[in-house]
């Protein structure tokens, strides 16, 4: 029998785990997860700020819960997979949104800071896809893996913005997005991207200081920028049944501004 909308986005009973989710685009998604039903396991680095924001998320009705992790250590990743799935059970949605940037003209990038930001915003996604794939969604066959890139991968940005290592590995991301839900598919699991633009946060608040945010926000078509709820429509398609035949694929989320970029 055909299923209603209510229906397809309900995640009652699903387990999502969600990383870089202490704060910005990581705690909005993981309050739509969360919104839609979902029991909810954050990670970051920083047992303060989970605590935190695992308390904003109670405070809405929602059962979440954290595990400090750097997404970017092997041990780490290996801990946080057998954390969640000890505490919570197996895992249904894996939200990949850890991530950092650099600052820095390309002829003078540190290579260490090229290695921090690759190790996080790409290693860091396969490490943990896999652990969750092995332990969890391919012995049960079913899973949604949501992998956070950007518009910054879909092309090259204003030479003023000078982020070659972060543009670079959010490339990476949409193709390793691609690849994985090809090969993954036979067992289940899903796996999409999400392009955001540009969204008001700590990791954004130098380049919109130094860029202006109205100018930044005029560069868009419907000439503003991101906020607290525009990603978490598509984060529980992504995530539910509604999306249950959509694979490989990326959607900018950036008030257009990929449709006059050419992204």
């Amino acid at each position: 029998m055909t299923r209603s909308i209510p229906q397809l986005f309900d995640l009652t009973g699903k387990n999502a785990l969600v990383t870089g989710g202490s704060r910005g685009l990581g705690l909005q998604m993981a309050h739509a997860l969360g919104e839609a039903g979902a029991r909810v396991m954050l990670s970051s680095r920083k047992a303060g700020d989970l605590e935190e924001a695992v308390a904003d998320l109670q405070a809405a009705g929602i059962d979440a819960r954290w595990v400090a992790a750097d997404c970017a250590r092997e041990q780490d990743v290996q801990h946080l997979a057998d954390e969640t799935l000890q505490r919570m059970g197996p895992v249904d949605i894996l939200v990949n949104n850890a991530g950092a940037s650099w600052g820095a003209p390309a002829e003078d990038h540190p290579v260490e800071a090229w290695d921090k930001v690759m190790n996080l915003n790409v290693r860091g996604y396969f490490l943990l896809s896999q652990q969750i794939a092995r332990k969890s969604m391919i012995p049960r066959r079913s899973g949604s893996i949501i992998n956070l890139a950007s518009i910054a991968g879909l092309g090259g940005n204003p030479p003023a913005m000078k982020t070659i290592a972060y543009n670079t590995s959010k490339g990476a991301v949409i193709n390793f997005t691609r690849t994985l839900a090809a090969e993954w598919g036979r067992y289940g699991i899903r796996v999409n991207a999400i392009c955001p633009g540009f969204f008001p946060s700590k990791m954004t608040a130098g380049l919109l200081a130094a860029m202006g945010e109205k100018e930044m926000a005029a560069h868009a078509p419907l000439g503003r920028l991101g906020d607290d709820e525009d990603l978490k429509g598509l984060c529980v398609l992504y995530a539910s049944d509604a999306g249950k035949h959509i694979t490989g694929q990326w959607l900018a989320v950036d008030g257009g501004v990929s449709a006059v970029t050419g992204g």
